[in-house]
């Protein structure tokens, strides 16, 4: 029996065939749980790498990684914010401030209670002195004479000079303000000569002459 074209155009219409030209479902989801898959794995191998590091330490090196660790948090930005909220009010308005003076840098100091951090101009004291560990001594010494070196934090505005001057000038004045907490502490801070202000400067370049004393070379014809 013969089918006519009508007929054969409805039988085909009611038969639902799979289409070649269906696109095929995306995959950006699964690649996206797989990588923050692999990510969680890393994150949680470092981890625990760290943790075993930090086992087979002391528990002073522990802490001082801790430290490093906090020291580089801060930096920057979020360091001079941290800075500008334990002065509210700035540098002026603070209780307990000395002045220090070395060759032509000046430095102003706060004492606060802390850890023993030391701030100078908003940067922490070993990326300002450059990780000398002369300049940064300077900076300890008076606390570490009546051993508070653990008890205060230093904040620092500092000015003029080079660095050697102005960690010398710090040291001045962070005796300065030890002074100002209590009267006890001048007897053992004066004996180390901690608060004997050193007045040596440059001399200045007189005219007619090379530097301040050396003089031309003389000549008799």
């Amino acid at each position: 029996m013969a089918l006519s074209v009508s007929s054969l155009a409805a039988v085909l219409s009611h038969l639902s065939l799979p289409s070649t030209s269906t696109p095929k479902p995306h995959q950006a989801p699964l690649l996206r749980l797989r990588s923050t898959y692999r990510r969680a794995v890393s994150l949680a191998l470092r981890a625990s790498a760290a943790e075993a590091f930090e086992a087979d330490l002391p528990a002073e090196e522990v802490m001082a990684v801790e430290e490093e660790e906090e020291e580089d948090a801060l930096s920057g930005i979020a360091l001079r914010k941290y800075v500008k909220q334990r002065l509210p009010g700035g540098f002026a308005a603070q209780r307990i401030t000395a002045t220090g003076r070395r060759k032509t840098a000046i430095a102003r100091v706060v004492l606060q209670e802390g850890t023993g951090k030391v701030f100078i101009n908003f940067r922490d004291a070993k990326e300002y002195l450059q990780g000398n560990p002369m300049w940064m001594e300077y900076c300890k010494v008076p606390l570490m004479t009546l051993g508070f070196e653990k008890n205060y934090d230093v904040f620092v505005k500092v000015h003029g000079g080079g660095l050697s001057g102005q960690a010398q000038a710090i040291c001045l004045g962070v005796a300065r303000a030890l002074v100002k907490i209590s009267n006890a502490n001048r007897v053992p801070l004066k004996s180390e000569g901690l608060l004997t202000r050193d007045t040596r400067i440059v001399e200045r370049k007189k005219a007619g002459l090379k530097k301040a004393r050396k003089r031309p070379q003389f000549s008799k014809r």
